[in-house]
């Protein structure tokens, strides 16, 4: 009786593992098909990309636009999950979310976590300060002694500025909004951005002033991120991001959040 018993239990044992691994081999494309669900990752403080107004709770923006056209194609409903920068990647690799379309920057480090698609956007860095501050008048004066330079952690702009600056300090803030108040109460000097996010600010805060960097400072390319692995899911969205840039989706929203000028072909 032992030794059937210990028979039986290596027998279902096997086929139990084997049904599991059969499971986690399943494309996330057929899940989302069969849920008729799809999770994405949204930071919902990025202007014109994926932002949610305080007063309304509404989402608008670009790649908000663009996941709702995904769920359109996939047949499936859009949930969307609460990100930011600095937990995309946890995010991710967590299976919290099945995709991440907030325009992220594409690095060295990412890449070596996520998978990106082809990509749909690329800026540069933006600097903004504000109009009462008497030191920085251009570009040259934010690396100076004595100049606090805030940025968001996990944004590129923080791997970045920890390489570039010389003598200016940096201050890394992870609170919402907390960079823009430490140059609002004059706490720091400037704080780091992109276009998109600087473009909404500068139209909502009239203390703000921007700084153009010089041409081609350090120009990054966003797309979307996914978990590494599952070709099927990769291809299937590398289709989607050719279907939006062809058919015109893409170059529409660009247009109507006016971002036109920083949409790639």
């Amino acid at each position: 009786m032992r030794l059937l018993c210990s028979l039986l239990l290596v027998v279902f044992g096997f086929s139990f593992q084997a049904s599991a691994s059969e499971s986690s081999d399943i494309s996330r494309l057929t899940k989302i098909t069969a849920q008729k669900i799809i999770r994405v990752c949204i930071w919902p403080e990025y202007y014109s990309i994926t932002y949610r107004n305080p007063k309304t709770q509404q989402l608008s923006g670009l790649d908000f636009d663009m996941a709702n056209e995904l769920g359109k194609d996939l047949g499936a409903s859009v949930k969307f999950v609460n990100s930011s920068f600095s937990k995309v990647t946890e995010d991710i690799t967590q299976d919290r979310c099945d995709i991440a379309m907030f325009a992220i920057g594409i690095t060295p480090y990412r890449k070596e976590k996520l998978r990106f698609s082809q990509p749909h956007l690329h800026s540069d860095i933006y600097a903004v300060t504000s109009k009462s501050n008497p030191r920085l008048k251009n570009w040259h004066d934010i690396d100076q002694p004595g100049s606090i330079v805030a940025v968001r952690k996990g944004t590129l702009q923080e791997s970045f500025m920890k390489g570039a600056l010389r003598s200016a300090k940096l201050l890394i803030l992870n609170q919402p909004f907390a960079r823009e108040l430490e140059v609002r109460s004059g706490r720091a000097d400037v704080f780091m951005t992109d276009y998109p996010y600087s473009l909404r600010f500068l139209k909502t805060r009239d203390w703000a002033r921007l700084i153009l960097p010089p041409a081609n400072y350090h120009k990054t390319s966003y797309a979307y991120a996914m978990k590494h692995g599952d070709d099927i899911w990769y291809n299937r969205i590398e289709s989607f991001v050719r279907d939006i840039k062809q058919d015109g989706r893409l170059r529409m929203s660009a247009k109507y959040h006016k971002l036109s000028s920083i949409l790639l072909p």
